[in-house]
């Protein structure tokens, strides 16, 4: 589990998303901080698999099966 001084600013603005190419649909986009909340991981099923989604000390992202 991070530190709270290794969890993102949530008063920092990324940087706007790259414009989808002419005709594609943009995919949905969430903040990680908003994603992984105060414990700086998630756990995602998908195809019946769990997934665990964590932020690392030095705030890199680190999905494990």
């Amino acid at each position: 589990m991070p530190a709270d001084h290794d969890l993102p600013d949530p008063h920092l603005q990324a940087a706007p998303a790259p414009a989808p190419p002419p005709g594609a649909q943009a995919a949905c986009r969430i903040d990680s901080a908003r994603l992984l909340g105060t414990r700086g991981e998630v756990y995602i099923v998908h195809r019946q698999q769990l997934y665990r989604l964590r932020e690392t000390a030095q705030g890199k992202l680190i999905l494990t099966k």
